[in-house]
């Protein structure tokens, strides 16, 4: 009886554990790099500065220097003025909304530099987080406003910056951090952080590979250049960022069904979802699933057909591989800490490879081969 009663119990564990593996992803942490803790966006579409801002505080922490919590609003309020200039001489016909790339993060650093979040949090509103909804619509009404005239006015430049004062806070010219006075020029001087040391790339067929590009995508309002390289030099620049101590500023579309920050699991899934039963759709995150086949013609008519879009910016910070040895990256998010991981979540490989629609990376981690190819240095 004594052994029936353990045979029992052993069937049951295993049971048990094997049922545990089916019903949810385990993942095994392969790289992980310093971070600064996960922030909020809350109700803004700063995505692309929170993550741009976040890459840059890892590197700061690969440097060796100490946690610093940069201001991510000094860098969206210089964006908004910029963005301002180019929709007045545009007539209205460039994009003016809260988007934004992560070339607006490097040209904003060589233009204004970088401030500490204490020095500018950006919260002038009566709001504990960040909420642009009325600020973008106040804003836009003006801009539509100022072109409607058959001229610009002197005034119209001091007037939207009078609504970026009121809803973000005067700009500061000095600032005391940690004892000591700075100026944004002195801080980012002492930061060491040089925009130049800075690459981003996109991977798409309709331009030539190993050249730079015009990036079509909304929120490229400034028609920033990307260096054009084929995916699979695309994934082993990341992978090789990652291996060797560089994070990845990600940028990507999450409205894919795949995208789960509630199960903490980015993948794509080998059918398509419209294919699917029920049973199928409901199994998706229970574990290892099979996922797609990537290839560049995928990828390219993914992003012709408007199903892969420029819909979030992220950090990628780590590496790691499923229960099944499918590899994984693990990604920091500007969300808040909610789901599965406390604000990070793990995306397939064919994840990455289908749906991003550009990185930022040091350009000391791209492999020398590739760099050579690109013409960069």
């Amino acid at each position: 009886m004594n052994k029936l009663i353990k045979l029992s119990l052993l069937f049951f564990l295993v049971s048990t554990l094997s049922f545990g593996q089916e019903t949810g992803y385990t993942f095994t942490i392969k790289k992980d790099l310093a971070c600064t803790p996960v922030k909020n966006q809350s109700a803004t579409s700063t995505c692309w500065c929170f993550s741009g801002i976040s890459m840059l505080e890892s590197e700061l922490l690969r440097m060796g220097k100490k946690p610093f919590d940069l201001s991510e609003m000094f860098i969206v309020r210089h964006t908004y003025e910029k963005k301002a200039q180019m929709y007045a001489r545009m007539h209205g016909s460039s994009s003016f909304a809260g988007g934004g790339e992560y070339g607006d993060v490097l040209s904003g650093i060589r233009e204004v530099g970088l401030i500490p979040d204490i020095a500018y949090p950006g919260l002038n509103y009566g709001e504990v987080k960040h909420n642009h909804s009325e600020m973008d619509g106040v804003l836009k009404g003006y801009m539509d406003a100022v072109i409607k005239n058959s001229k610009l006015t002197t005034a119209w430049f001091a007037g939207l910056n009078g609504i970026l004062d009121a809803y973000l806070g005067k700009i500061p010219e000095s600032f005391t951090y940690e004892g000591k006075s700075y100026t944004p020029a002195t801080f980012t001087k002492e930061l060491g952080i040089n925009p130049d040391d800075y690459i981003l790339l996109t991977s798409f067929s309709h331009h030539p590979f190993y050249k730079q590009c015009v990036l079509e995508i909304p929120d490229n309002w400034a028609s920033g250049s990307f260096y054009n390289v084929p995916l699979e030099d695309l994934v082993q620049i990341i992978d090789n960022s990652v291996s060797n101590g560089y994070t990845v500023g990600w940028a990507s579309d999450m409205s894919d069904k795949g995208f789960s920050m509630k199960q903490g699991v980015a993948i794509i899934p080998e059918k398509n979802w419209n294919e699917m039963t029920e049973e199928e759709v409901s199994n998706v995150f229970k574990g290892p699933h099979p996922e797609k086949v990537i290839t560049q013609e995928l990828r390219q008519k993914e992003f012709d057909n408007y199903t892969t879009t420029d819909d979030h910016g992220m950090h990628i910070v780590g590496l790691a591989t499923d229960q099944a040895g499918n590899t994984f990256y693990k990604v920091k998010n500007s969300w808040g800490v909610m789901g599965k991981y406390d604000g990070f979540i793990f995306v397939s490989k064919p994840f990455v490879m289908l749906r991003t629609t550009n990185i930022m990376v040091n350009k000391n981690a791209i492999p020398a081969a590739i760099a050579k190819k690109m013409g960069i240095n």
